[in-house]
């Protein structure tokens, strides 16, 4: 733990901007794994067999029912476009695709500042490179001659922001990565599991098409 105060105090003034940026990340990721791998873990395609197994074998009421008590985003979105059936096509596509602006707006909050982190980290540690190198030049121009003492401080400072920036943007570009693949993979589920209903519902004629 000493070692790590000491490494963090070698680094200089900008140390404090870089771990700012690494704790508003550490927040971003930790609700971004309990939105995308909690709220989000109901897989949308297996949702609508269930619910047409239950239109099938029970009707559309009880269909709705367990859309209610499921409480995912998903079944949401799926029973706002039932509760319009009887209004036709148009209605019912515009039923859910309005449920779904509002109930899926959590898969992309976040994303936008922990791309932006991952680029700013390296950034700001180039900057402590900057920094520590003005100041390793500065003591050379005051001692009148190179001594490797005088520079060490300077030269010291460049390299721990340099690699602390680095280091903090690497693991957030992966966890970005994971992320937005997380989310393409839903909506595109979400997209195939409402067609999918849509299809049941124009094929077996509960739903019109006007």
């Amino acid at each position: 733990m000493e070692s790590l105060v000491v490494y963090f105090q070698k680094g200089g003034s900008v140390m404090w901007g870089l771990l700012i940026l690494a704790l508003i990340a550490l927040v971003i990721i930790i609700e971004r794994i309990y939105s995308l791998f909690i709220v989000a873990r109901t897989n949308p395609l297996k949702l609508v067999e269930k619910v047409i197994n239950i239109i099938e074998e029970e009707g559309l009421k009880e269909a709705l029912e367990f859309l209610y008590n499921h409480k995912s985003p998903i079944a949401k979105v799926l029973a706002a476009g039932l509760e319009k059936i009887h209004g036709g096509r148009a209605l019912f596509e515009e039923s859910m695709a309005r449920k779904a602006a509002s109930e899926l707006a959590f898969l992309d909050r976040g994303m936008i500042y922990l791309n932006s982190i991952a680029a700013v980290a390296p950034i700001l540690g180039f900057l402590g490179t900057v920094t520590g190198m003005i100041r390793a030049f500065d003591a050379i121009a005051l001692a009148g001659e190179v001594e490797p003492t005088l520079v060490a401080a300077g030269i010291s400072e460049a390299l721990i922001t340099t690699a602390t920036g680095l280091i903090i943007a690497a693991p957030i570009a992966i966890f970005y990565s994971i992320f937005a693949d997380r989310i393409n993979t839903y909506q595109r589920q979400i997209e195939e599991a409402s067609n999918a209903l849509m299809e049941y519902l124009l094929e077996k004629g509960i739903l019109r098409e006007a």
